[in-house]
């Protein structure tokens, strides 16, 4: 057998040498291409949405490839914060190292991604300008979405973070060139006449040791605290195809109806909710929660239900507790005939309690109360369906009872 290929080989080569040197010449040539091709030496995921790889370091380098979030990597060589790449289908080019997410990060944000897909919804938001969202709740992380103009997204969590200082903006301060100094006057235009000498030091004091320890109680000196770190407010949004990030709580809107919104006094408001009608009219009732500062580890110190008034015509307030700290997820089912709700708030020990409530009519009341544990990580909370307290359900008020209560509330 290996006789008669070698035949075929050295009669393939007397009868068409030219076709043979291509070959020969073809083979070597994607051999050389094969061995001078650079190893990989980790991978990395796109964090962005959209990420041009350039040629070479140059901000004006020419684009290479473009690459779109959650793209495999192939790194190829680090040069401080520049990292170059290899994509899928062999494009090499320059990025920067902050743009891209290690392999456990990427897994991470999937997973969170397929976690909170299942977490209920505080109220849906919107954006008046395009807003990033970010892989983490830091400035520095990758934005790999951007929510359009009057974009809408569900709120779903909430986390207060330090805001970290970008490290561009610190190179560049570096990078400054230094004041110029002052040219000193020309010596000639100096006096000639030599200054006097100096007098002589006077002796140190015979307990020079005992005043050289400083006592901040003698000489009444306070130590001087450090200066709060700066704080960021971040929100855990979900768009309507199940994409979830971080953006600033600053930037977003509650689009609860303006005709309810105007009772805020101020205060931002964190989530809402419908109750259902009531009393025969068009117009639900509604849940919301407040604060009346950001920048604090809870999510709200109010809640407030709002009803509609035949009468005035307009909303009015059914119930409201104030200097409460709140923590979502707040729960609602409106699916029975009597709508329920629920609340995570925290005693004087700081333990966190569920209360439970029920609204029928005008009147509010809590109707269980138990410890509250929270979920554990990569745990999703419950649905609000199956948001019901233990017990057999409250037994449907009279038309006396009904009215008794309306009465009550038109003269509060």
């Amino acid at each position: 057998m290996a006789t008669t290929v070698t035949l075929a080989a050295e009669l393939l080569l007397v009868t068409f040498p030219r076709v043979a040197l291509f070959l020969s010449l073809l083979f070597l040539a994607f051999c050389s291409d094969e061995s001078n091709k650079p190893h990989a030496i980790g991978e990395a995921y796109v964090g962005p949405a959209t990420l041009p790889l350039r040629q070479e370091l140059a901000q004006k380098s020419p684009v290479s490839a473009t690459v779109k979030h959650g793209d495999r990597l192939e790194i190829l060589e680090y040069k401080r914060r520049f990292v170059k790449v290899r994509t899928a289908k062999g494009a090499e080019g320059w990025t920067d190292n902050r743009q891209l997410l290690t392999p456990e990060q990427m897994t991470a944000l999937r997973q969170m991604a397929d976690v909170a897909s299942r977490y209920p919804s505080q109220g849906a938001a919107t954006v008046f300008e395009p807003l990033n969202m970010h892989t983490e709740p830091s400035r520095t992380s990758p934005s790999f979405w951007q929510i359009p103009d009057n974009g809408k997204v569900d709120v779903i969590g909430h986390k207060l973070a330090p805001r970290v200082q970008s490290v561009r903006s610190t190179a560049e301060a570096n990078s400054r060139p230094p004041a110029p100094r002052r040219r000193s006057k020309d010596r000639s235009a100096q006096s000639k006449i030599p200054s006097p000498p100096p007098p002589p030091a006077p002796k140190p004091p015979d307990n020079w040791l005992d005043l050289s320890v400083p006592n901040e109680e003698i000489l009444g000196v306070e130590k001087k605290a450090g200066a709060p770190q700066p704080m960021d407010d971040w929100s855990l949004v979900r768009t309507k195809d199940d994409k979830v990030g971080w953006v600033l709580t600053r930037a977003l809107n509650m689009a609860i109806p303006d005709e309810v919104a105007q009772y805020a006094e101020g205060h931002r408001i964190t989530s809402y909710f419908a109750l259902g009608g009531s009393n025969g009219v068009d117009r639900p009732d509604w849940l919301w929660t407040t604060i009346t500062k950001g920048l604090e580890p809870y999510e709200f110190d109010s809640f407030r239900v709002f009803v509609w008034s035949k009468k005035h015509k307009r909303y009015e307030t059914a119930y409201i507790e104030r200097n409460v700290v709140g923590h979502f997820p707040v729960e609602v089912d409106s699916s029975s005939e009597v709508p329920r709700f629920s609340v995570i708030l925290e005693d004087i020990s700081g333990k966190l309690m569920r209360k439970s409530y029920t609204f029928e009519g005008y009147r509010v009341r809590m109707v269980a109360k138990a410890p509250y544990q929270a979920a554990a990580s990569g745990t999703p909370p419950r649905k609000p369906a199956t948001a019901r307290p233990a017990g057999p359900p409250p037994k449907p008020r009279s038309w006396y009872a009904s009215m008794k209560d309306r009465i009550r509330h038109l003269f509060h």
